[in-house]
């Protein structure tokens, strides 16, 4: 089916485009009284994520209510964990919380060899949203990094310093590899399952990428998310890494078509390194959206003036923050459609 509202495919592919394409990382969630409507009518987030029709109909909520240029399926990273035998609970107000982690050789040994058949709920909610759409703007798929899955799985929960999943990395170096091979094998099988599904571009979020030093995010990050790039053909493919300010060049040489950039990355100094072949994403610092309607506009049109009106897809640096005003959200979103360029 041919899309009414192709630009964020156009901007990822390099081709012309009118205006500037814009989404937002963490649209469909609790910034809308409509998802929290859904969300309360449930046990729990879990719930949301494993019922197709209604992880579809909050997928949907941002594109009706907000006009972005694109969906992004709702769902979790930590649905790979779980697949592969490490179930987790979503504690309100804390986060993820693992009640068995990875610690040895025995833990990894354990986990289960983990089929895309685990994550048919995901596949059937993106059919579900597809048809809904009916071809009015795209949907995204994604997955985490596998070095950010592998923090979760070593840690059990979030973490200011992630110390648990580092020290592995210098005292397992051999295991830490394995474990991030097995994810990675089943985050492309999981990728080329959305895709197969109806996912008309996919994006591969590292949240974890910058509390990593140069040489060990080499060793232990990019060399696995470059190897998602390699094997994703089908769609454009997205990286994300946040914190990856040293990385940024190696990023740059993967098969991907765009680099998203945090609101720390300075624009011009990544299009210098990343060079004129890649579209860039993002990255208006989230409380920017805190301000008043006339800052909004102004920082946006800021923004958009740095990266240009060709490969850029307008996001925040960071996933919207829950308290934001969706009024807020909206002039963001049509301070970018309406922006002309000089």
């Amino acid at each position: 089916m041919a899309l009414e509202n192709d630009l964020i495919l156009r901007a990822a592919r390099g081709e012309q485009v009118e205006r500037t394409p814009v989404w937002l990382m963490r649209q469909a969630g609790r910034i809308l009284k409509e998802y929290r409507e859904v969300r309360g009518s449930l046990s729990g987030f879990k719930e949301l994520v494993e019922t197709p029709e209604l992880a579809a109909e909050v997928t949907i909520q941002p594109v009706d209510i907000l006009g972005v240029d694109a969906a992004i399926i709702f769902s979790d990273i930590l649905v790979i964990p779980e697949a592969m035998g490490l179930p987790y609970q979503m504690v309100e107000k804390k986060g993820p919380w693992f009640e068995n982690t990875i610690k040895s050789q025995a833990d990894v040994d354990k986990l289960r060899d983990a089929s895309v058949d685990d994550l048919g709920y995901v596949f059937e909610a993106i059919k579900i949203t597809k048809r809904e759409l009916n071809g009015r703007v795209p949907l995204i798929g994604f997955a985490g990094a596998p070095w950010t899955i592998f923090c979760y799985m070593v840690e059990g929960e979030g973490s200011k310093t992630f110390s648990k999943a580092r020290r592995l990395l210098y005292t397992h170096p051999e295991l830490s590899h394995q474990l991030l091979d097995k994810i990675t094998n089943l985050t492309i099988d999981y990728l080329k399952g959305q895709i197969k599904a109806g996912a008309d571009m996919v994006q591969v979020f590292d949240s974890w990428a910058g509390i990593l030093d140069y040489k060990q995010y080499r060793e232990f990050g990019t060399k696995y998310v470059s190897k998602i790039c390699k094997a994703i053909k089908e769609v454009p493919i997205t990286v994300f890494a946040k914190g990856a300010y040293q990385a940024r060049k190696e990023i740059a040489s993967m098969e991907c078509n765009t680099i998203g950039l945090d609101w720390n990355m300075s624009i011009q100094q990544s299009k210098s390194i990343i060079g004129p072949n890649k579209t860039l994403q993002g990255n208006l610092d989230p409380c920017v959206l805190y301000a008043d309607f006339k800052r909004i506009e102004l920082e946006t049109h800021k923004m958009l003036n740095s990266f240009g009106s060709q490969r850029h897809i307008a996001n925040l640096g960071h996933g919207v923050y829950p308290d934001t005003n969706p009024d807020n959200v909206r002039c963001f979103i049509e301070a970018v459609k309406s922006y002309q360029h000089k």
